[in-house]
């Protein structure tokens, strides 16, 4: 089992740091100055309350995987609204069963628990959308970073012209309940990228880093959003959800190879997000051909 970094706060006691040897007990967990531990309570005390959205929040020291874990808690009954933290995962999952690692305390690793009852189950797919909408929004605002979305909802920054990953999105659906995992690059140095095309906020130059900051406007940011989403139904063009995607989606307009499952590949222009989420790419005969899941890369144009 992982090891929670701290019990629920106790409003009658004085407030603690929340650092052992700062009112707690024992010697620091943590070395790295750059990379404090998150306050749980003090997250607790700011999402946590009467008519919110967010019914429970718990940050862990390590574990395999949010998303695992918290599907876990699912399946026996955990109500909507929870959220699970990780200060470092030794088995993030990202999308097409790739691998998700970054040292402790570097990123913001995550999962949030939803029971979407009012939405129809083919309309489910439009959550990783939704939660990238939210992370690029939150990061734009708060970071001062520009963040766009590639197809379907990778987090990219672009440094020196060249863009970047700074995050994924992995959602998975069980037992009534779909479990959303987010994970972002905060703090991550040039010679702790798992590979050249990843990039972190702090190499982005962001204004922001402080993760406590950022995980409570990106939980308000995708609680607001995700009301409304429901609110319509799951609808993408009533709840505002689509045209907030495609005015942040850097695959729209592009030259693309997109690599679909079985090993076939398709080559033309991402033209538009259809109603149902998917890619419409534009062949080079003119076919228009909807693509639902697949590995895009952005092809650069042929200099002239």
């Amino acid at each position: 089992m992982s090891e929670s970094l701290s019990e629920p706060a106790d409003e009658s006691a004085p407030r603690r740091s929340g650092l052992r040897g700062f009112g707690g007990a024992g010697p620091s967990p943590w070395t790295d100055l750059d990379r404090p531990p998150l306050d749980a309570a003090a997250l607790r005390h700011d999402l946590l309350g009467p008519g919110g959205f967010w019914t429970s929040v718990d940050v862990v020291a390590r574990t395999g995987s949010t998303n695992t874990d918290l599907a876990a808690r699912a399946r026996e009954g955990l109500p909507e609204g929870a959220v699970l933290i990780a200060e470092e995962q030794s088995a993030g999952r990202g999308r097409l069963e790739r691998t998700w690692t970054a040292p402790a305390r570097s990123g913001i690793f995550l999962s949030v628990l939803l029971r979407p009852t009012a939405v129809p189950v083919e309309r489910y797919g439009w959550l990783p959308i939704l939660v990238g909408v939210a992370a690029a929004s939150t990061l734009g605002r708060v970071a001062e970073v520009d963040v766009s979305l590639k197809w379907p909802n990778d987090l990219q920054v672009t440094i020196d012209g060249t863009e970047r990953k700074i995050g994924g999105i992995l959602t998975e659906l069980g037992g009534g309940a779909v479990v959303a995992g987010l994970g972002i690059n905060v703090s991550l140095r040039a010679d702790e990228l798992p590979v050249p095309a990843a990039a972190s906020l702090l190499l982005a130059g962001a204004a922001v880093t402080e993760r406590d900051t950022l995980l409570r406007a990106l939980l308000r940011e995708f609680a607001d959003l995700y009301r409304e989403w429901t609110a319509a139904a799951g609808d993408p063009q009533a709840s505002g959800l689509l045209p907030a995607y495609t005015d942040r989606c850097a695959t729209l307009g592009r030259a693309v190879r997109v690599q679909l499952p079985g090993g076939r590949e398709l080559v033309g222009e991402a033209v538009a997000i259809d109603g149902d989420g998917r890619l419409v790419v534009r062949t080079a005969d003119g076919t228009r051909q909807p693509v639902a899941a697949g590995d895009v890369v952005h092809v650069r144009p042929e200099s002239g």
